[in-house]
């Protein structure tokens, strides 16, 4: 995009870049990617503990490691995209996921898998932001905007079922190391085609030296705040280690908002989430994922221990959540994003997610998959993809282009921090409930199989009990939404983007 068409007032912005869309397609392609990652390793674990020799005590270091290096650095990663230029981040990323991917497929013990993960997470962080904050400001244009973050939503929510798909046809027909090759070629053509299709908007970096204690103090708070959820799951709410962690989290996080007040260029700009918008679409994203990732983690244990699915039959029964999320995204949320309140998309899409989770609450032993799971999965899918789309874009809309990078990374942040807080919470209710279950029941079991069912029905008895709560926190993600998210349909307003042009950006009509 031209200096003079960003200067001119009214300037048409889709006139601005002609590959944009071009663009799209390999942004879209390294964030399928970076979420289908998250997953896909998961029913691939099995295999790789079994090779590599790792412990079950360690084993839960192969998802951790992704997770800490991703949630810990992402704020880091989006300064450095808005510092560096998003292309040169973007690049970047993707050049270094490829050869961390490359290094965890070559693994050959516990602790070079372990390394290759946290490589992984380390540049996915750079990565992700890159992604979405390029977005941001290619796309100016009110609708085309809509429906480049429709595509984008469709894309982020639909990753991880789609990683239980491709996870599970890899590991059942070639080998578990292929969950990682396979990033190589997705890297590869998005690295290239972003570099020589990307036309990155002048104008748009933040150029101001880089706030290194908010970068120390970030890092340190996320990472302590994500391990100790992880460690909850594993060790308990009470244990020492996991509480001092929560503690060590909260000290550490206030230091950085009270860092950030402080200082002449901040990491993450106070302005980024004290808007009541971005701080409301932050908030209900971060709780909406809680309650999704707890869920796939629990039907791909229901799909494959109680039902007795392949691996590859449980990635292809999730499909219909990702048919879901296309709808919602594409054809609904792209289609009314301009037209009516983002909360009207959002807050129905969180209740319609519900609805589908309030369905998974009635799971049974001889529960039906085309019964039960299949209009579950669809309404969870069609309600999250709704609810997504309109999240992502307002996200970042309004923002000044040099906040495009860290403010891409605090809806990534809400993401990784909500997953972790998901899995752990969510598992630690089930257990709880599957524990309770088992010792009100075993007493009557006299046979084996009598035993091996009250264990059964003990496991699903858990999931519904935690699935309860998933429901309770979608329904509050879309009050947070109502209460919160005061967006109209998008028009155009010139933003200041702090290096002397003006950038023609969409920005919230608000509903009095």
């Amino acid at each position: 995009m031209s200096e003079t068409a960003l200067k001119a007032p009214g300037a048409a912005a889709p006139s601005g870049d002609a590959n944009r869309w071009k663009a799209l397609v390999f942004i879209a392609l390294a964030q399928l990617m970076v979420v289908l990652d998250a997953t896909i390793v998961n029913i691939a674990l099995p295999s790789a503990q079994h090779d590599l020799g790792i412990s079950d005590g360690n084993r839960q270091w192969v998802v951790t490691a992704y997770a800490l290096a991703f949630g810990g650095l992402l704020l880091f990663g989006g300064r450095i995209a808005d510092l560096w230029g998003r292309k040169r981040a973007f690049v970047i990323g993707l050049t270094g996921f490829a050869a961390a991917s490359a290094l965890g497929g070559a693994a050959t013990t516990g602790a070079m898998m372990f390394g290759a993960r946290a490589l992984q997470g380390a540049f996915g962080a750079l990565l992700a932001p890159a992604a979405l904050s390029l977005l941001a400001v290619m796309f100016t244009d009110a609708k085309e905007r809509a429906k480049a973050f429709g595509i984008y939503g469709a894309i982020a929510g639909g990753g991880g079922a789609v990683g239980f798909i491709l996870g599970g046809v890899l590991t059942q027909y070639l080998d578990w190391r292929w969950t990682f090759f396979v990033n190589i070629p997705f890297a590869v053509v998005a690295a290239a085609g972003a570099y020589f299709v990307i036309r990155e908007p002048a104008g748009g970096r933040n150029r101001s030296p880089l706030d290194i204690p908010g970068v120390v103090l970030s890092t340190l708070g996320l990472v302590s705040l994500v391990y100790g959820f992880t460690r909850a799951e594993s060790d308990g709410w009470g244990d020492p280690l996991t509480v001092g962690l929560f503690v060590a989290s909260a000290v550490l996080l206030l230091a950085f908002v009270v860092t950030e007040a402080k200082v002449k260029a901040p990491l993450l700009p106070l302005r980024v989430v004290t808007d009541r918008n971005r701080g409301g679409i932050y908030l209900s994203l971060g709780i909406a994922i809680i309650a999704m990732f707890g869920t796939f983690l629990f039907l791909t244990y229901y799909l494959q221990v109680v039902k007795g699915f392949s691996p590859i039959r449980t990635g292809f029964a999730f499909l219909p959540m990702i048919v879901g999320m296309m709808v919602g995204s594409t054809q609904i949320g792209a289609r009314l994003m301009t037209r009516v309140p983002a909360r009207l998309l959002m807050g129905p899409g969180f209740l319609v997610a519900a609805s589908g989770m309030f369905l998974l609450t009635q799971l049974e032993l001889g529960s039906s998959y085309a019964a039960t799971v299949l209009p579950a999965m669809l309404l969870l899918g069609l309600g999250m993809g709704t609810a997504f789309m309109p999240a992502m874009s307002l996200a970042t809309l309004g923002v000044e282009p040099r906040d495009a990078g860290v403010a891409s990374a605090m809806v990534n942040t809400s993401q990784q921090v909500g997953g972790a807080i998901g899995t752990a919470l969510l598992n630690t209710i089930a257990a709880s409930a599957q524990t309770a279950y088992v010792s009100g029941h075993i007493a009557a079991a006299t046979t084996k199989p009598q035993k091996q069912l009250v264990h059964l029905q003990a496991m699903v008895h858990g999931y519904t009990n935690a699935i309860w709560f998933a429901v309770g926190m979608l329904v509050l993600a879309a009050v947070i939404v109502v209460a919160l998210v005061n967006a109209g349909g998008s028009g155009t307003a010139p933003v200041a983007s702090g290096e002397g042009v003006e950038d023609e950006v969409p920005v919230p009509v608000v509903a009095h």
